[in-house]
């Protein structure tokens, strides 16, 4: 392990870190550098650089239970009751979001090898990009205009199971998680801000979820050599995970999806100039 490879380690970390949340596909990123560096590191078997994909996602997904570690303690019943707070008051519950976790998880399960063996490739990523992109700008132009539920707490079972349904889109690679359920939310009646934070807090139990198990999967693919590039990576997703959600969530109500999805469309282009 040469500080070269920790350069590399740091800026493949600031790529996950900076596009896991926002909804421009880190797939679609991913792609682009896992051909560039990661099958061209000797030291990186197809399966240590399959665990390195892991270890920086869980940077990023420690990033998000940090700026909602508050949400979190509340929603698992942890924390005191703030003052003032009474039984007919509504907040997020941990139902509501494991309501919108099933559609997905479970065809996730039912198809993981179907997916891995099948769609993981550059033309399914360009589709998915693409075809995410115009379903984000849909969502921005027929959503309503005043949204309905302007905070994550107004949401109802209903909007979060409608939400988990649609996340079933985000199965294909480059479609995008948070793309697709910031995007249904949004054509369900939520504010921008609100689709989003329901978003990111759905992420956290499927994205560890998925992340260590294929952590113990790929257990015996450590090795002392390959560390230093796992904690480089780790840190780094989760130091820019923590910098992008931050901003994103000041941005989302503002600018909207469409800036996003005309960034997709425009790396779908650079992608296919790239490899084809």
């Amino acid at each position: 392990m040469d500080f070269l490879n920790l350069i590399k380690a740091i800026i493949l970390g600031m790529v996950e870190g900076l596009t896991e949340f926002a909804p421009i596909s880190s797939t679609g990123h991913m792609i682009i550098v896992d051909d560039l560096w990661l099958q061209s590191e000797a030291f990186l078997t197809k399966y240590v650089a399959n665990t390195f994909k892991v270890v920086i996602q869980l940077g990023s997904i420690l990033a998000v239970v940090v700026i909602y570690r508050n949400r979190f303690i509340e929603m698992l019943g942890l924390g005191r009751k703030k003052e003032g707070n009474h039984q007919g008051t509504s907040h997020l519950k941990l139902t509501q979001v494991i309501v919108g976790l099933l559609p997905a998880g479970i065809l996730g399960v039912l198809f993981e090898d179907f997916i891995d063996e099948n769609l993981f490739s550059i033309e399914t990523v360009l589709i998915g990009l693409v075809i995410g992109a115009f379903f984000m700008i849909a969502a921005d132009y027929f959503g309503p205009k005043k949204p309905k539920t302007n905070t994550v707490d107004q949401i109802t079972y209903k909007q979060a199971l409608s939400v988990g349904l649609i996340q079933c889109f985000s199965l294909w690679p480059g479609f995008s998680r948070s793309g697709s359920t910031i995007s249904g939310g949004v054509l369900l009646g939520m504010s921008h801000k609100a689709a989003a934070d329901f978003t990111f807090i759905m992420a956290v139990p499927i994205m560890a979820g998925a992340s260590f198990l294929s952590l113990l999967k790929n257990w015996q693919y450590f090795s002392m050599d390959a560390m230093p590039f796992f904690a480089a990576g780790f840190i780094t997703a989760f130091v820019f995970a923590l910098i992008s959600i931050r901003f994103f969530l000041k941005l989302i109500n503002k600018i909207k999806l469409v800036p996003f999805a005309t960034y997709r469309i425009v790396l779908a282009a650079i992608i296919y100039f790239v490899f084809f």
